[in-house]
């Protein structure tokens, strides 16, 4: 007889409420002259994280991550790293390294040389050092470059030979800012991948500056989306990008259509919303927690939405809109489609090209019905 399978336990600490945090940032302001460049921040980041702080340029990312490194002296608010207070440490007192999104590599110094800096400064064996090296070029798979200077390394090795120096005195929180900014997008792709690894297999917590969403998306056990100097929203990729909270989120993480609407039925088990830019009405599947007649927004991923040439049956005149193929952009493995509907009002809709050459496929210009489920998409109201 089989045996039940058992339940895989879940070892995402941010989900245990006895869990203690690793980096506790509390109520932390900075600001510079008039300019509040961080608002009353609060963070708890949990051991063996590869956590994002993603945002727009003048978000207040990269100057939380300075008062992390001890490089700024937050204005008021308190930051802990394992229990102890660090506001008032200065950097080198601090059990962290950062890595910078140039790398910084000595240009006079080979590759082992630059790994072994670190170490030569804290005055460690030769043999230690010797042994720490080779473990740190073995890890980042460049055993075969150790004599090489960094003007012989490509930009990904490169990347790698900070990493490695930056791993090398064994910090227990490393910070990465914008670590792979300078790298082509493909490499950038392959990279991503390869800091997941190094960091999963050291279990080093890391907190990582992105502009990038994708990047933010491949990398991170959990991200916390900046604006304005505050967090708009933390959460896993799949929370921040299929349940975002507010409208800017929905629109900073991914591609969104965004409708205002007003609610017409607002019941336990589902919302009817008329949206005059739809040209329909919009059925939801569940309740949502808001006065009758309420201005709001709902917003959808263009994945979620379905092109066809018939209009669909028993929909009961919701989730159903009209309008035409304006323009498509084709980029392989899927095409959006800009429609315009009859209300004038231009949505996006991509759909996977799972056949190829595809002689059937909608074109340019055609009438089409766009449908979605009653679930696809987020009810916001702020």
């Amino acid at each position: 007889m089989a045996k039940k399978p058992q339940l895989a336990i879940d070892t995402r600490p941010w989900r245990d409420p006895a869990a203690k945090p690793f980096v506790r940032i509390k109520n932390v302001t900075k600001k510079f002259g008039d300019t509040i460049a961080v608002h009353d921040v609060s963070l708890d980041i949990y051991k063996s994280e590869l956590f994002c702080l993603l945002g727009g340029s003048g978000s207040g990312k990269s100057t939380l991550l300075r008062m992390l490194a001890g490089f700024e002296q937050p204005t008021s608010g308190t930051i802990e790293i394992d229990g102890q207070d660090m506001t008032q440490v200065p950097p080198y007192n601090r059990p962290i390294n950062m890595m910078f999104q140039s790398y910084a590599l000595f240009p006079h110094m080979n590759v082992e040389q630059n790994i072994a800096y670190g170490l030569k400064r804290d005055h460690m064996p030769k043999g230690e050092i010797s042994d720490r090296v080779a473990e740190l070029l073995a890890l980042v798979k460049l055993q075969d470059y150790g004599k090489r200077k960094p003007h012989q390394l490509s930009g990904g090795q490169r990347q790698r030979v900070a990493l490695a120096r930056a791993l090398a005195k064994r910090p227990k929180l490393l910070l990465l800012d914008e670590p792979l900014g300078a790298l082509d997008k493909k490499l950038r792709e392959e990279t991503q991948f390869e800091l997941v690894k190094i960091q999963e297999s050291l279990g080093v917590t890391f907190i990582v500056v992105t502009h990038d969403q994708e990047e933010a998306m491949t990398l991170a056990t959990r991200i916390g989306v900046m604006n304005q100097g505050e967090i708009a929203m933390i959460g896993e990729p799949t929370d921040i990008y299929e349940f975002p909270n507010s409208r800017f989120v929905a629109g900073f993480i991914g591609s969104a259509n965004m409708v205002e609407g007003v609610v017409t039925e607002d019941e336990p088990d589902h919302v009817r919303i008329r949206s005059a830019e739809l040209g329909c009405d919009i059925y939801v599947g569940h309740g949502v927690d808001c006065a009758p007649d309420q201005l709001l927004w709902w917003a959808i991923r263009p994945e979620k939405m379905h092109l066809s040439r018939e209009k669909p049956e028993g929909l009961n005149g919701a989730n159903v809109t009209r309008g035409i193929v304006e323009d498509i952009a084709y980029l392989g493995d899927m095409s959006v489609y800009q429609v315009v509907l009859d209300s004038g009002k231009h949505i996006r809709v991509s759909q996977t090209n799972s056949v190829r050459g595809n002689p059937d496929a909608i074109t340019w210009d055609e009438p089409v019905f766009v449908t979605w489920g009653d679930n696809a998409g987020s009810v916001l109201t702020v």
